[in-house]
């Protein structure tokens, strides 16, 4: 790491991860309980040290053969468990790298035993802790100082609950802005030594919800985590600070309720365990598959375990499994979700901090010396006459307002040049010149280490960013004025008007001896009277406008009615049925009136007929009209 890398301010620095880290899972075996006959039969059998068969549920002459990293049979004890599997992600913790152990498996398979287990065989979480407190008490000496903190919950029905200091509220939890996952509000306790831990552990402990089932007497009704933190602080500039984060957790079985015999609180406390365990199979599933969410935020266990599970720690899964043919389906569940979740992969890295170490202008706290940076100090000595009460006590004498230089030994002095790579003298040497320089300018800014690298950076940016913006308006306003001169010199065209439809009437009668509108059948005029309307577009050229009306000749009506009314008198019902608007029924009675009444002496007469009103009558005389000259209508 070069000077000015170190001398960044409030900066989060996370180091390139070696290798992506796989999910490492083992599979332990619990021993049978029973008579070992019938339903008591084992159905699983192990094969190696990292191999274990199954039978076939559809075929019991057939097995099934699983392959994980470890596999623990049920001659297997607690230390053998921890040494191979847990023990050697421990020491990433010290690397300011997260590391997760969680055991998973169904009801009654042995999970709180191998997490917790009994003061004759401990289990993984008071060996874990034992050991990470030994860790940090041998690596802690002048570079590095250690601490140890720890934090208990559990996930309850979807809530959140703190077993340090237990109480009803639901912690929420929360990602910041550097992608961690933090739980706001939960009780932390430092510990010195594993007796610390066991003050602390064993009451937070009996805090935690259990009950009893038909498969277990002593059921975990919640996922219980316990959070163990490690932070780091560096002895000397730039006074790093890492921290590290051990995730033990103790996941509930999984339940068949036509199995345990639950009803009431404990059926819905079953309920909430099987959805956020099948929240968790989802989430495994979409990292497996690349999807582009993961869901996350679907549980609570979920959210808390994005660091575990695809995300920065190196993680390991401890899945229990039952021996007895009635476990057999859970089993089968359990081996296939520790099967999908070894391809999931993790990207570990080690998180640093860097604090601030410039206030007021100068390198306070670090001794710069030893990197071989000049720096800036600036004096605050007030004015001698400013009055200490008021505010000019803050403003600098004008000799002192400028700051000096504090001369320091270059870095190439202090560190053999020739022992560096050539790449890395070239610019620390290139660095010096250009201090010289500014300093000799009297440049009253700081020198060019002071500026943050990565604040240099962005101003560089947008600085070209505004350049080319610029650049680009430029060449616009050319090419709009390019155009404009050639408007200027192409001839204009007069622009042609637009045709515009006038609808006139067919006919239209000014004087009743016009001999031209006698010849016509329909004569157009006027409306008479009624409100005046607004003149609007036409849309059909054959539309007459709203202000003319259209009559039939007097003469030509007359002729009209008189074809009308004969047919009416002499017309059989055929000969009626001819006629607009006249059906075999209305021809009928037409015939039967005529029968019993006489003939028709004017064509109105038909509205008397029963069975036609005088609105028909009327609507009837008006579509005949034209047809019975002839005349198409």
């Amino acid at each position: 790491m070069t000077a000015h890398q170190h001398i960044s301010q409030n900066e989060f620095r996370r180091a390139r991860a070696n290798t992506p880290a796989r999910v490492r899972v083992c599979v332990r075996l619990r021993p049978g309980m029973g008579t070992g006959q019938g339903q008591d039969a084992p159905c699983v059998r192990g094969v190696d040290s990292h191999s274990l068969e199954i039978l076939n549920w559809r075929n019991e002459m057939e097995t099934m053969k699983y392959k994980f990293d470890a596999f623990y049979g049920e001659t297997a004890t607690q230390r053998d468990v921890y040494m191979e599997s847990v023990q050697p992600v421990l020491r990433h913790l010290l690397e300011g790298q997260n590391a997760s152990i969680l055991a998973y498996g169904p009801t009654g398979a042995g999970k709180t035993h191998t997490m917790l287990g009994s003061p004759e065989q401990p289990g993984v979480i008071p060996r874990a802790v034992q050991n990470v407190l030994q860790m940090t008490r041998d690596a802690s000496g002048d570079e590095w100082k250690y601490s140890v903190s720890m934090s208990y919950l559990e996930i309850y029905q979807e809530k959140v609950l703190d077993l340090l200091d237990p109480s009803l509220r639901d912690l929420p939890i929360r990602e910041d802005r550097h992608h961690r996952i933090l739980v706001p509000g939960l009780t932390q306790r430092e510990i010195t030594s594993f007796l610390d831990f066991e003050s602390h552990f064993l009451p937070a402990s009996s805090n935690r919800t259990v009950a009893s089932t038909q498969l277990n007497h002593r059921s975990s009704r919640s996922h219980a985590v316990l959070l163990v933190h490690v932070s780091q602080t560096q002895g000397w500039p730039p006074y790093a600070r890492r921290a590290a984060k051990l995730c033990l957790i103790d996941l509930a079985g999984s339940e068949d309720n036509r199995r345990t015999g639950n009803q009431g609180l404990r059926l819905k406390e079953s309920g909430a365990i099987n959805t956020s365990l099948f929240v968790l199979s989802k989430v495994v599933d979409a990292l497996n598959q690349g999807l582009p969410r993961v869901p996350y935020r679907d549980s609570k266990l979920t959210r808390l375990l994005q660091d575990s599970l695809g995300g920065s720690a190196h993680s390991v899964i401890i899945a229990n499994i039952a021996p007895e043919k009635k476990c057999y389906f859970d089993t089968l569940t359990s081996l296939n979700f520790a099967a999908k979740s070894k391809q999931v992969v993790n990207k570990p890295f080690t998180q640093e901090t860097l604090p601030d170490i410039c206030k007021e202008g100068s390198w306070a706290g670090v001794d710069m010396q030893k990197w071989g940076v000049t720096i800036l100090q600036a004096s605050k000595r007030p004015c001698p006459g400013s009055s200490d009460a008021g505010p000019e006590a803050k403003r600098l004498c004008p000799e002192e307002e400028q700051p000096s230089m504090v001369e320091q030994k270059p870095l190439s002095s202090l560190l053999p040049l020739e022992n560096l790579e050539p790449a890395v003298a070239e610019r620390l040497l290139h660095l010096e010149s250009l201090e010289k320089q500014q300093a000799g300018a009297g440049s009253c800014v700081f020198p060019l280490l002071n500026t943050p690298r990565r604040e240099r950076l962005g101003l560089l940016k947008l600085l070209d960013e505004t350049r080319r913006e610029v650049k680009s308006l430029k060449e616009k306003q050319l090419e709009m004025e390019a155009k404009v001169l050639q408007d200027k010199d192409r001839p204009r065209v007069p622009a042609r008007p637009q045709k515009q439809a006038v609808v006139l009437p067919l006919q239209q009668v000014q004087k009743p001896g016009n001999t031209q509108a006698q010849d016509g059948i329909i004569i157009v005029k006027l409306k008479k009277g009624g409100r005046k309307k607004k003149a609007s577009a036409l849309d059909s050229e054959n539309e007459a406008p709203p202000e003319w009306e259209v009559e039939v000749r007097p003469d030509l009506l007359a002729r009209s009615k008189g074809n009308i009314l004969a047919l009416l008198n002499t017309g059989c019902v055929k000969d009626l049925m001819a006629l607009h608007r006249i059906g075999k029924k209305k021809a009928q009675l037409i015939v039967a009136w005529r029968h019993k009444h006489g003939s028709f002496e004017k064509v109105e007469d038909l509205g008397k007929v029963d069975g036609i009103s005088a609105k028909q009558a009327a609507s009837f005389l008006k579509v005949n009209i034209l047809s019975t000259l002839g005349t198409p209508q």
